[in-house]
């Protein structure tokens, strides 16, 4: 009994401390920052077609304060403005109130994981096309004939893994785009959608998954990695099977002292999703299984159930796949959103804001894809509110993915969905109660 108390003072002692002195971890940096929503999500409450939601929204502008929100889930950090998956992307996430932080995550050819969306999308994401001290060591590196013009646009192609870490990390992060028709470089380095910007793309940080975890972890934010599919031979060749790639992304939450509850792990592979649950089931526990379609699935029924009785808690479908539109014209839940809900699984799904505008983007720019089972209910931009709306009301989502997350940290704000307190200290709790739970055996001691 005397042991017993000893460890729960140890305990107290080293959690009144972590929380006390909370500047040596670097959350100072961040703790105090005020969510800044910019102007876009009162712009696009005033194009919303007159209704009740428009009039509760338009009340929800007034507030003088925003929070973080864990149903305001940053894609790829906020790539609408800022280059995917650096360091400036999820601080304008942060800042936004994003509550939830993605890394896509691959490899270097040294076995290192990094934030990417894609095992082989450098050409596309970073300056590496215009590297000539790099761009030789490329899958399909550019080529160029006598007059010095590129020849081979659109085959260009560099992957994570045909660089080594230190080659990766002195990269810098673009624009997710390229001229698959430019002659020159710095035409191909082009290439970005109207609806963005390159206003911020004057040289992305690029991370590692474990940069990443350290730099989340001081915002207060949880974690949601994805593993992203990758050539077997280079997963067999650099880490020895699919599934010692699988628990190594894992592991790395574990060396940081991550609590499993702040960790979402995804993917599109389910067996990846089941590693986790069966081979380190603290955080299989929110494995999130990433189901890219198709779209409707035929009998969702029997495939979610399938899922939930494999012990996976909770299902990631794009929105698409969890709407419909009614004979009256109005946006309602898809029976793939009801069988989700029936067969006890918990909803996310992607991505809101990744579109562009409504009109000029969508119904006729032919980007149609995240809306493509309710086109007949758009009219405008304010469609983008009222669809988040569906969602989270009707659907019951607990988080979307934005590329822009200020609209969705609006949103659940106005609607109190996954609000956190200001200064956000729980995290630290929750890490000091769950190695507690680990190393349980400790209290069995008389």
């Amino acid at each position: 009994m005397h042991a017993k108390m000893s460890v729960l003072l140890i305990v107290f002692l080293v959690m009144f401390a972590d929380l006390v002195n909370v500047h040596a971890v670097g959350l100072d940096r961040f703790s105090n920052d005020k969510v800044q929503l910019g102007v876009r999500p009162f712009y696009l409450v005033d194009q919303m077609e007159e209704s009740k939601l428009k009039r509760e929204l338009q009340q929800c502008t007034k507030k003088k304060r925003f929070q973080q929100s864990d149903f305001s889930i940053g894609h790829r950090g906020a790539p609408m403005q800022f280059p995917e998956h650096t360091k400036e992307s999820y601080e304008a996430a942060h800042r936004m109130g994003a509550g939830i932080q993605e890394c896509d995550v691959t490899f270097t050819n040294d076995g290192e994981l990094v934030c990417r969306h894609a095992q082989c999308d450098l050409h596309t994401t970073t300056n590496v096309v215009a590297r000539e001290d790099l761009r030789h060591q490329c899958k399909f590196p550019p080529e160029f004939d006598a007059q010095g013009n590129l020849t081979n646009a659109s085959t260009i192609t560099c992957c994570a893994s045909d660089f080594t870490l230190e080659q990766f990390k002195s990269l810098k992060g673009k624009m997710d785009a390229a001229d698959k028709n430019a002659t020159t470089v710095k035409g191909y380095l082009g290439g970005t959608a109207d609806y963005r910007t390159d206003l911020y793309a004057t040289g992305g940080t690029l991370l590692t998954h474990a940069e990443s975890i350290a730099l989340f972890n001081r915002m207060g934010a949880k974690f949601t990695p994805e593993l992203k599919e990758g050539n077997e031979d280079d997963i067999m060749a650099i880490f020895g099977s699919q599934e010692n790639y699988a628990l190594k992304m894992i592991d790395e939450y574990r060396h940081a002292g991550i609590s499993p509850r702040r960790v979402f792990a995804q993917s599109f592979n389910l067996d990846d999703v089941l590693t986790w649950v069966n081979k380190r089931p603290r955080f299989g526990k929110q494995a999130v299984f990433l189901d890219g379609g198709p779209i409707p699935r035929p009998n969702p029924g029997r495939f979610l159930n399938d899922l939930a009785a494999k012990g996976v808690k909770i299902v990631a479908p794009p929105m698409p796949m969890l709407l419909k539109v009614n004979q009256n014209g109005k946006i309602k839940s898809s029976k793939y959103a009801k069988k989700a809900k029936k067969a006890g699984l918990k909803i996310i799904t992607w991505t809101t804001e990744r579109s562009g505008r409504i009109v000029e983007d969508v119904l006729t720019g032919g980007n149609t894809f995240y809306y493509q089972t309710i086109l007949d209910a758009l009219q405008n931009d304010g469609d983008i509110l009222k669809t988040i709306d569906v969602l989270a009301q009707k659907v019951g989502v607990i988080g979307i993915f934005s590329d822009w997350p200020a609209t969705t940290t609006f949103y659940a704000n106005c609607k109190g969905l996954g609000l956190r307190h200001p200064y956000h200290l729980r995290w630290k709790q929750d890490r000091l109660f769950d190695d507690l739970s680990f190393n349980s055996q400790l209290l069995d001691y008389q």
